[in-house]
């Protein structure tokens, strides 16, 4: 068995890519601390109960399972957080990915697959964000990924580790086949915010800022469907075990949305009005990333089918209705 291990596995985007690893034929080990991600998310492998500021839980999980590859999703991620609190950030997501850095170079676990973001490229309206685009963050939450990105270049020259490094947006939708969905601890993403308005669960989606420099006044996001983007992921995989390099791909449709345009769209899909309130704007919030894929497309032939606004709200809200983990 072809062991991967997935780091954030129990979570939203780190189960996805563990049902898509399942499917392509290998073994994926979870490795999560379920402070955010849910156990019931484990479906499709093993659950590795640890933590990434916990080497030897690290160290065991590569002893038990010798991984041949890594997935490493786990990182904090909360845009705002990141602006008031950024030392939490720093220390937890590039502490925690050199002790898993460190541990897969013990082990001889060289090939590693990163979810970075877009975020590394802070705010460059107007322009599709591709893989020669200066990286300038705005916010600790980009500048620790941006620094894991450097780190595993270093890695690389020092100890051979092979990496290829995925940079996207916002990510959305659910498992079309229902298994598995977007739910955080806390919620804090576009889709499942305003599907909870609709449903009456929170009184109203708030929209955080409408004076920004776009058409409508809000902020502009580039949308891709979690089933797409774990594809690639595999893409990825498929890539560092046939021998390629370490490389860089962008991942988006080059196409963004609006906050109001995406209201728009769920009023479409679920036939539903959408109660919205206007608040301010949050630090650290570019006012729009949209994130070209062309070399992705031409290089590792990824084709981002489900990345339409009304499949990827239409799968969030079959997800959503069936009450997710909390059932």
């Amino acid at each position: 068995m072809k062991h991967v291990l997935v780091t954030g596995g129990a979570g939203y985007i780190g189960s996805h890519a563990c049902k898509a690893l399942q499917a392509a034929g290998y073994t994926p080990v979870a490795f999560d601390n379920l402070s955010t991600g849910w156990e019931e998310a484990v479906q499709f492998g093993p659950l590795a109960r640890g933590d990434l500021m916990d080497r030897a839980s690290i160290d065991a999980a590569f002893a038990q399972y010798q991984p041949i590859a890594v997935m490493h999703f786990a990182a904090l991620s909360l845009v705002g957080e990141s602006m008031s609190d950024p030392g939490k950030y720093w220390r937890e997501n590039v502490t925690g990915a050199a002790n898993l850095l460190d541990a897969a170079v013990a082990a001889g676990c060289l090939d590693f697959v990163f979810s970075s973001t877009c975020a590394t490229y802070g705010d460059q309206d107007g322009v599709v964000l591709d893989e020669a685009t200066p990286q300038m963050p705005i916010n600790a939450y980009g500048g620790s990924k941006k620094a894991i990105e450097a780190m595993l270049a270093d890695y690389g020259a020092a100890a051979g580790l092979r990496s290829v490094i995925f940079r996207y947006f916002n990510v959305a939708g659910a498992d079309p086949e229902g298994k598995i969905g977007e739910q955080h601890r806390p919620e804090t993403h576009l889709i499942p915010l305003m599907l909870d308005a609709i449903e009456g669960k929170r009184p109203a989606l708030t929209i955080f800022g409408s004076d920004y420099p776009t058409e409508d006044g809000t902020c502009i996001r580039d949308y891709v469907h979690v089933a797409d983007l774990v594809d690639a992921h595999i893409a990825g995989l498929r890539w560092l075990e046939e021998g390629r390099g370490s490389d860089v791909f962008c991942l988006g449709t080059g196409r963004g949305f609006s906050v109001r345009e995406v209201v728009e769209a769920s009023r479409t899909v679920t036939n539903r009005d959408v109660p919205v309130v206007e608040g301010t704007r949050r630090a650290g919030d570019a006012a729009a990333l949209v994130c070209g894929s062309r070399k992705a497309v031409d290089v590792l032939g990824w084709r981002p089918e489900r990345s339409t606004l009304p499949v990827m709200i239409a799968d969030a809200w079959r997800w959503q209705q069936s009450a997710g983990y909390e059932h």
